[in-house]
């Protein structure tokens, strides 16, 4: 079945760094787009970040834009976030995503097939 694994979250002060990973198996990874989403307690899933399944296009929500890099390994069925200058706002349950090569709408959470369980992102100020 498909599994999509999230590592890489921690506890980390305002202004670190982290690097997320989601490892795929059950699925062609080199076919989906990924993406990343983040759920802080009592808010609403919201879109991160995403990436084309060939790797040539990238989106980012505004507020991550410039601080936050996706990149993907097909080799390795594997997609990454890597997070600089953090915040607190940035405490979340982060998230990875896959959707249709074909979806156009990343941003929108309903518009992906397949979820991982989440990984926890801390920063504190």
């Amino acid at each position: 079945q498909v599994q999509l694994v999230e590592s890489g979250g921690g506890l980390v002060q305002a202004g670190g760094s982290l690097r997320l990973s989601c490892a795929a198996s059950g699925l062609t990874f080199s076919t989906k787009n990924m993406g990343w989403f983040r759920q802080a307690p009592g808010k609403e899933r919201e879109f991160v970040a995403a990436i084309s399944w060939g790797g040539a296009r990238t989106s980012y929500a505004d507020n991550v834009k410039g601080r936050f890099t996706i990149s993907r390994d097909n080799a390795k069925n594997t997609v990454y976030l890597q997070m600089n200058n953090l915040k607190p706002e940035d405490t979340a349950v982060y998230y990875c995503a896959a959707a249709n090569k074909y979806e156009t709408r990343w941003s929108s959470s309903g518009n992906y097939d397949y979820w991982g369980q989440g990984t926890q992102v801390t920063v504190s100020s």
